[in-house]
C-alpha cells in the first residue's frame, strides 16, 4: 500500500502540472522558474525523477521545504506528537463512554435510556465539529474563563479540541456497540450462560462484549485512522500545531516536498493502525488465527 501510494503521490503532482508553476508565484521570472526546476532535479526525465523519488523517500528524504529551507521530513515529525496527543484524548474520552452507553442501551432496547441514547448518537454524528469547537470557546473560555481559547500544551490546552473531537466517534461508536451486542444476545451461548446460572454482569462483559469486540475495535481503528490523518478543522480552530494544519498551509505555500513527505508520514500511520487492528482480531477471537 504504501509502494502505491509513493507511485501515485509521485506521478499525480506530475500530472496536474508544472511542479515548479506550482510551487512559485505566478509573477515568478523564467530565470528563478529554471533556478528552481534545477535545484529540484525537475529538468531530469520522469523516470530518472521518479528512481530519485523512491530512493529518497526509503530513506526518509523528501527534499528540502520551499517554505521553511529545511529538509521537510523533520518538520512533519515535529509536529506528529501533537497530532497522536490530541487523537489518544479524543479516542480516551469517547471509547469508554461510548461502549458503556452502547451496552446500556442494548441490555434495554426500546427503552428511555435507549432512546436517549439514540438521540444522543445522532446528535454527535450530526453535529459540525467547527461549530461545537466555536461553541465550546465561547462558553468555556470566553464567558467562563476556565480554559484557554487556542494553544498547546497540558491538559487545559486538550480538554476543548478533543471534546469537539469525540462527538462524532461517541455517536458512530456506540450505535456500533449497540448493533453489534444485540445480535450478541441472540445467539444460544448467551442462553446457556444464563441457564447455567452465571449473573447477568458476567453474561454482558466477559461472554456477550469479548464475542462483538471485533466490529467495534474494527470502527475504533477507523476513528484513530481519521484522527490521524489530521484534524484540520478543529487544529485550525484551536491552533493546534498538528499535521493538519501543517498539511494546509504546505498546500497555501504550494511546498511540494513539504505536502509529498506529510502525505506519506499520514499514509504511514494510517496502514500502522489499520495493521495493529487486524493483528488483534486474533486476540479477541481465538477462531481468527494468522498463519
Amino acid at each position: 500500500m504504501l509502494l502505491g501510494l509513493l507511485v501515485v503521490v509521485f506521478f499525480v503532482t506530475h500530472l496536474i502540472g508544472d511542479p515548479v508553476s506550482l510551487m512559485l508565484r505566478p509573477e515568478a521570472t523564467e530565470e528563478q522558474r529554471q533556478a528552481l526546476r534545477e535545484r529540484l532535479g525537475l529538468d531530469d526525465p520522469v523516470l530518472v525523477q521518479f528512481g530519485r523519488f523512491m530512493g529518497g523517500a526509503v530513506r526518509g528524504d523528501f527534499g528540502e521545504s520551499i517554505w521553511q529551507r529545511v529538509p521537510a521530513l523533520p518538520i512533519v515529525l515535529d509536529r506528529l506528537p501533537a497530532t497522536i496527543y490530541l487523537a489518544g484524548a479524543t479516542l480516551l474520552l469517547a471509547v469508554p463512554l461510548a461502549i458503556l452507553l452502547g451496552i446500556v442501551s442494548a441490555i434495554r432496547p426500546g427503552s428511555i435510556v435507549d432512546r436517549i441514547v439514540t438521540v444522543v448518537s445522532l446528535g454527535g454524528v450530526s453535529t459540525a465539529e467547527f461549530w461545537l469547537g466555536l461553541m465550546l470557546i465561547l462558553l468555556f473560555a470566553v464567558r467562563l474563563g476556565w480554559l484557554p481559547t487556542s494553544g498547546y500544551g497540558g491538559i487545559q490546552y486538550v480538554l476543548l479540541p478533543a471534546f469537539a473531537l469525540a462527538v462524532r466517534p461517541l455517536g458512530r461508536i456506540s450505535q456500533v456497540v449497540r448493533s453489534a451486542m444485540l445480535d450478541q444476545f441472540s445467539q444460544p451461548y448467551v442462553t446457556t450462560a444464563r441457564a447455567k446460572g452465571l449473573s447477568e454482569r458476567v453474561v454482558v462483559y466477559l461472554h456477550t462484549l469479548k464475542n462483538a469486540a471485533i466490529p467495534i475495535a474494527t470502527l475504533v481503528g477507523d476513528e484513530a485512522a481519521s484522527l490521524l490523518n489530521g484534524a484540520v478543522v478543529i487544529e485550525t480552530v484551536f491552533g493546534w500545531p498538528g499535521v493538519g494544519i501543517l498539511l494546509i498551509q504546505a498546500i497555501e505555500r504550494r511546498d511540494l516536498p513539504l505536502i509529498e513527505a506529510s502525505v506519506i508520514v499520514i499514509a504511514v500511520m494510517i496502514v500502522t493502525v489499520n495493521l495493529l487492528v487486524d493483528l488483534t482480531y486474533s486476540f479477541m477471537d481465538p477462531r481468527v488465527r494468522y498463519g
